[in-house]
């Protein structure tokens, strides 16, 4: 006993060592994600072949609504589809024949250019949760968000190293009014983090603004060459495109930025319950909204998107991290792949109230799902709570540490001489053990995947260090992120040009809270 008791003494020391070298500060971010798996392909080419008809026979038959759009209508006209009032009849072909030039892959800028993102082919880039009013932390529990709530989430978004993306509308500031809020979320994506991020869709005007604010960080000639933003566009399923997710699209084709074109459909309320019906609307929706795009600009970035969930037939509330939402995951990512163009879908979806069993459940479902699925884009990567109305600080901090799992999962399994290991066991030999061989000595620093946010500590250690939980110990760890956050530096003089933007354009209209 004393001489184990010796032993862990004597290797206290490196541990110490290694302990200090993870809790150090950092800000690095990991590369976007690049799979060596293979993907799961849920469906054959017969069952692919009759979604993709029956979605072409929705287009000719049944159609589209672009909603108080003339110039959306006329478009479409001059096109050569039926245009019957706000009904548009695209006829068979015509939709994916559009689809064609747009890109299969794009690089979405940052304003530090080694957080550049590669968004199509086999990589997935993680962005964190997008619009929920409310926000939970152990501290102040449920409550509206504010803008101090959002620049928080920026600043634990840029210190996250698996999260590639600062994203969008983290959480909604309901303290700032509604019409100019946008510019001060873009201003602390812009200003808080070097990551790329997203802009406003809530109405054209405020698509204009972020492609403006672009231009003031990254000049107005690079804006126009480069996509700087991927935004995301819904379309109101079933089958309908406002003119306000519509005008916000015309604004970024135009100005060269990605729009991910996307459904948002509760299945069973805004799409059949069968997973091949909503699969078929899917494509039908995704078609329309992204051959629309390329009649404003060919060539301008999109993503085919699909948010599907399910609904409890009992209390009509959305599920999420069910067997069908991985089904249709899986399926749209098919379809997505055979029009040649980047996938977006998944997340860390769940409906339970608090970062618990259920959300870790219903999460890493979606996750993995998202991995083998071959989504390029996931947007509510960390953080989503009680389905999309919380953005919670503690599942943020959870999700975005399981994010490196699947950054681990999509490396695939080395077969070179070292991931063979031959050396190792010809050292080691029968009865004797890995710990202290060459093998291990080499490779133990980067062998394993760890946590950065759970505990492996034996019990009477995590017992007498107050048995907590994992909530408590990712609101620990956000605290740690907060206080070691570090502004990534930013030239004066566009940060000031900045500044002076959103002050003239606040000062331009008087506040809207509605």
């Amino acid at each position: 006993m004393a001489e184990a008791a010796a032993r862990r003494r004597g290797r206290g020391g490196g541990g110490a060592a290694r302990r200090a070298e993870r809790t150090a500060v950092s800000i690095d971010t990991a590369k976007y994600i690049e799979r060596n798996i293979p993907l799961f392909e849920i469906l054959d080419d017969e069952a692919l072949e009759i979604i993709e008809t029956n979605a072409e026979t929705i287009l000719e038959e049944v159609g589209v609504s672009f909603v108080e759009n003339p110039k959306a209508l006329e478009r479409w006209r001059e096109a050569g589809a039926d245009v019957d009032g706000e009904r548009v009849r695209i006829p068979r072909g015509l939709a994916r024949k559009l689809c064609e030039t747009a890109p299969s892959s794009y690089t979405q800028h940052a304003r530090n250019p080694a957080r550049n993102v590669e968004i199509g082919g086999k990589t997935l880039v993680c962005a964190p949760v997008y619009g929920p009013p409310f926000v939970r932390d152990m501290e102040g529990g449920r409550r509206y968000a504010t803008m101090e709530d959002f620049h928080r989430f920026v600043k634990l978004g840029y210190m996250s190293k698996w999260l590639h993306h600062s994203g969008g509308t983290v959480c909604e500031p309901t303290d700032i009014p509604v019409n100019k809020r946008h510019l001060d979320m873009l201003l602390a994506h812009m200003t808080l983090s070097d990551k790329p991020f997203m802009g406003s869709v809530t109405d054209p005007e405020r698509a204009q603004d972020s492609v403006n604010m672009c231009e003031i960080l990254f000049g107005k000639e690079f804006v126009q060459e480069n996509t700087v933003m991927t935004s995301l566009v819904n379309v109101n399923s079933p089958m309908t495109f406002d003119e306000v997710m519509m005008g916000a699209l015309e604004i970024y084709a135009q100005n060269n930025q990605a729009c991910i074109i996307s459904p948002f459909i509760v299945g069973g309320a805004m799409a059949p319950v069968s997973v091949a019906g909503t699969l078929t609307q899917v494509l039908a929706e995704v078609m329309a909204g992204i051959a629309y795009s390329q009649l404003i600009r060919p060539g301008a970035p999109v993503i085919f998107g699909a948010f599907v969930t399910s609904i409890d037939m009992n209390s009509g509330a959305p599920t999420f991290g069910t067997p069908e939402a991985s089904q249709i995951l899986y399926g749209a990512g098919q379809l997505a792949r055979r029009l040649g163009l980047p996938f977006r879908s998944g997340g860390g979806l769940c409906g339970s109230k608090l970062p618990d069993a259920q959300a870790a459940y219903e999460t890493a479902h979606t996750h993995n799902a998202v991995l083998l699925g071959g989504v390029n884009f996931m947007l509510h990567s960390c953080g989503w709570l009680e389905g999309g109305l919380v953005a919670s600080f503690e599942k943020f901090v959870l999700d975005a540490d399981q994010l490196g799992t699947l950054h681990k999962l999509a490396q695939g399994v080395p077969m070179d001489e070292n991931g063979q290991a031959m050396d190792a066991i010809r050292e080691v030999g029968p009865g004797g053990h890995y710990l202290g061989c060459a093998h291990t000595q080499a490779n133990f620093k980067e062998a394993f995947w760890r946590s950065d946010v759970f505990d492996y500590k034996p019990f009477e250690t995590w017992d007498e260090e107050g048995a907590r939980d994992s909530m408590t110990l990712a609101n620990i760890k956000m605290k740690q992120m907060l206080e070691n956050y570090q502004q990534p530096a930013l030239d004066p003089g566009i940060a000031e040009a900045l500044g002076a933007y959103v002050a003239t354009r606040k000062a331009e209209m008087p506040d809207a809270f509605s």
